[in-house]
């Protein structure tokens, strides 16, 4: 389904991990949220070229966090070839700004629902691997899948 991303690029994904902002670990505990109740959100997800903030790969959705660089012309020409990519790839991507994230959390969340559309009706996960606290079978080999 997708083509293994380098190493370098895996140290780099686990590094931005690791060092994420406080508005990004904001939104991580609401798509946690999310996650539990069957969806499979991502953070700092490699794709092709790029890493995703966040991405829910089944539904083919990207959120992306922009901080104050993301105002700056060439910053807003990157985004919009990134966001042509990720669309030509089937993705939509809803971008919020950072100060969005500390005002109106909920309503960020509100909106990622709305743009999930009809995976919120999916059947709840396999009830087997609620122990593991995924709804997917454990990865062999370590690491995320």
């Amino acid at each position: 389904m997708f083509k293994r991303a380098s190493k370098r690029k895996i140290s780099h994904v686990r590094r931005l991990r690791r060092d994420a902002t406080e508005v990004e670990k904001r939104l991580w505990w609401k798509l946690k949220e999310l996650n539990a109740q069957g969806f499979h959100f991502r953070r700092q997800s490699p794709f092709k070229a790029y890493i995703l903030d966040f991405a829910e790969h089944e539904a083919k959705l990207v959120v992306e966090l922009d901080g104050g660089q993301h105002g700056e012309p060439a910053q807003l020409r990157h985004d919009a070839e990134r966001d042509a990519f990720l669309a030509s790839q089937g993705y939509r991507t809803l971008r919020f700004r950072n100060l969005d994230v500390l005002e109106n959390i909920g309503g960020i969340v509100e909106r990622i629902l709305e743009e999930l559309g009809d995976f919120r009706e999916r059947p709840p996960p396999d009830p087997s691997f609620a122990t593991l606290g995924t709804d997917r079978p454990p990865h062999k080999g370590g690491g995320e899948p």
